[in-house]
């Protein structure tokens, strides 16, 4: 799998151990449904929300994409149990203070996952890296970077969570191309 190759190139266990999750509002083209989307009052964004896990490299486990105003905890259920479903081997997952609540004991007690939830620093003041987090904001980051997930353009958010993996692939791809290239 393309996944555990490029793991493997960055010198990790082919399948991972933690993850990180959060979420990016996404604005929504004219062809998205009205039914399938959502406002998002906290980000001002009118579309669908793409909730996401990675790996600690930043390399994408599961995408799930909801309307826009589903609450970062709510769809995290969701997400989490598509996580344990398509890697087992995954104990802990780092979250930001959005996932806080009840979700961190059902997490623990139904899906044996420790939910760790990575809140601001002390007397913090503007922006500061946070430990772990930025790993997904990283990954978010990258995804933005395709032209077909700036915004949301798709009917269906089936769809729309392709085009997150096509990026996705389109990343692992070039860092595999790239240690190919340095190994001849």
């Amino acid at each position: 799998m393309l996944r555990e190759r490029a793991r493997a190139v960055a010198g990790r266990a082919t399948t991972p151990t933690a993850a990180i999750a959060d979420s990016q509002s996404v604005k929504a083209a004219e062809t998205v449904a009205r039914t399938s989307g959502g406002y998002d009052a906290g980000k001002n964004v009118n579309g669908r929300k793409r909730h996401i896990a990675v790996d600690t490299t930043g390399l994408l486990l599961v995408v799930l994409v909801t309307a826009a105003s589903v609450q970062d905890r709510h769809a995290a259920r969701a997400l989490l149990h598509a996580l344990r479903m398509a890697f087992p081997t995954v104990a802990k997952v780092w979250v930001d203070g959005g996932y806080a609540g009840h979700l961190v004991d059902w997490a623990t007690t139904t899906l044996r996952i420790c939910v760790e939830v990575v809140t601001k620093l002390a007397g913090q003041v503007g922006f500061q890296v946070l430990p772990r987090r930025w790993v997904v904001e990283r990954t978010l980051a990258w995804i933005t970077r395709s032209r077909r997930t700036v915004r949301d353009y798709e009917r269906r958010p089936a769809h729309h969570a392709a085009f997150v993996q096509w990026s996705m692939i389109i990343i692992m791809t070039r860092r595999l191309a790239r240690h190919a290239a340095v190994q001849t």
